[in-house]
């Protein structure tokens, strides 16, 4: 299921606006950039829907999704609306054009998120999640192979996973690979690392 990223959807209108180099340019005393009336509209009501998962962030998938469908989804129809009136003023060339065809063009994989409360309004933070990997993919640019490259993904995720859980992904790993041996197949999820440190705890309040 593709569940399309609405932080670039709003980028593109926010650089054609470039809020942040009139800012910049207020800031110095010099004139403000002229803006593009149609983005500033766009990333206000981009905005909107970003306050809204703000205030839901970290509640249950269920709840987000009572919230999403209350709040959120009048929001959605509403730009839905707008951005296709005022696609029909702008010629197909145009940057503006561009950012809003983005949108349209993709919309079942932005709306995504009102259906599932699962689901991020925006993947800044699995970008964020994987940005060592990228930042050190020319120490090791080789696998060896197919089932190499599969593998190490694997243990991508897995640590990737356990820093989103707060857990120190070296100790997890050493008491993961000294006990799964003799750990029962069947209940190999109490491994992972949101079960894991829950155990640790346990155990760790049993000891004192």
């Amino acid at each position: 299921m593709e569940a399309a990223c609405w932080a670039h959807a709003r980028r593109k209108f926010f650089v054609l606006a470039d809020v942040a180099g009139s800012a910049r340019r207020a800031a110095q005393g010099k004139a403000p950039t002229v803006l593009s009336p149609i983005c500033l509209e766009a990333v206000r009501r981009i905005d909107a829907l970003f306050d809204i998962e703000r205030d839901i962030n970290g509640h249950s998938p269920e709840d987000r999704l009572t919230s999403r469908q209350a709040l959120s989804a009048p929001l959605v129809a509403e730009l839905h609306q707008w951005l296709s009136e005022q696609r029909t003023k702008l010629a197909r060339g145009n940057d503006v054009a561009r950012a809003i065809d983005y949108l349209l063009k993709r919309w079942t994989a932005f709306t995504q998120f009102l259906g599932d409360g699962r689901i991020c309004i925006s993947n800044n933070a699995a970008e964020r999640a994987l940005s060592g990997i990228a930042l050190g993919r020319k120490s090791w640019l080789f696998c060896g192979s197919d089932r190499g490259g599969q593998r190490a993904a694997v243990i991508y995720s897995l640590i990737v996973t356990a820093k989103l859980n707060d857990v120190d992904p070296q100790a997890w790993l050493a008491d993961v690979l000294a006990r799964i041996a003799d750990h029962p197949t069947q209940r190999l999820d109490d491994l992972l690392p949101w079960h894991w440190a829950k155990a640790k705890a346990s155990r760790a309040d049993q000891a004192a």
